[in-house]
This record gives structure tokens, C-alpha cells and sequence, in this order.
């Protein structure tokens, strides 16, 4: 097990508690539609997000679970950083800044798509921009 998990960086970590926690919050918001994703039969796509799924279901459900694998793993990794290794805290914040910025630039500036709805991700994102950085900025900040 030693050589899956190292030991701990807890005590090298000089930033926030606040933005360790957050990270842990975020991990958890990640896993959640990650396995409603993964495992709910449409994966979201036609009960939570309303896609229509008449014409190509079978792909849209598969790359739902596609999505859904992958944020499983990288809650999996915000939960590791939380609470293990934390001197990687503001590196993980800074990815998921760069992310979120991502994500929000896609659904709303460069590939918006058809029609007022939006995915309700799209919605989260807008939140979570500003939330992840301040927890970057605290996270950076040394405690004195």
C-alpha cells in the first residue's frame, strides 16, 4: 500500500486550511455527476440535462459515461490532494481553474450551442469560477 500511497505532504502545506476543505467539497461535487454519469441508465443526458435522445442515443449516453469515468478519477485525485497530500493544493486549484475557464468558455462564448438551454454544469461553472479562485488565492497565501 506504501507504494500506491506515499507519505502524506500534509505537513509541507503553508496555505489555507479553507482551500484544502474546498478542494474536498469539490471532489465530492465531482464524484456525484460523475457517477450519475457512469451509471445512471442515460446518464444524465435525458432526465437532468433534457437532451433529446432520439437520434443517437447510444453515443451521446457513451460519451456520458466517458465524462462520467473521467470526473470520478479527477474527484478521486481532489480527494487524495485534499486530505493527503496537500502541498499540491494550489496546484490542483490552478487546474481546475484552468479547467472551469475552459468549460465556461466552450458552453458560452466559443461553442454555445443550439437554443436557451444549457446544461445545468454550464450554470455550476459560472459559480465556481470565482469560488476556486479565491480558494487558489488563499491557497497561495502563506499562513503567518
Amino acid at each position: 500500500m506504501a507504494a500506491l500511497l506515499p507519505d502524506s505532504t500534509n505537513d509541507a502545506y503553508d496555505g489555507c486550511r479553507v482551500s484544502a476543505w474546498g478542494l474536498t467539497a469539490l471532489g465530492i461535487l465531482t464524484i456525484v455527476p460523475g457517477a450519475i454519469h457512469a451509471f445512471l441508465p442515460d446518464g444524465g443526458a435525458g432526465v437532468i440535462a433534457g437532451l433529446d435522445l432520439t437520434h443517437n442515443a447510444t453515443t451521446i449516453i457513451g460519451v456520458f459515461a466517458w465524462v462520467g469515468a473521467t470526473q470520478i478519477v479527477w474527484g478521486l485525485t481532489m480527494l487524495a490532494v485534499s486530505l493527503r497530500y496537500r502541498s499540491l493544493v494550489p496546484l490542483l486549484l490552478a487546474l481546475i481553474l484552468v479547467e472551469r475557464t475552459i468549460i465556461a468558455l466552450n458552453q458560452w462564448v466559443l461553442k454555445p450551442g443550439e437554443g436557451p438551454d444549457r446544461p445545468p454544469e454550464a450554470y455550476a461553472t459560472l459559480v465556481l469560477l470565482p469560488v476556486v479562485t479565491v480558494l487558489l488565492a488563499l491557497a497561495l497565501k502563506r499562513r503567518g
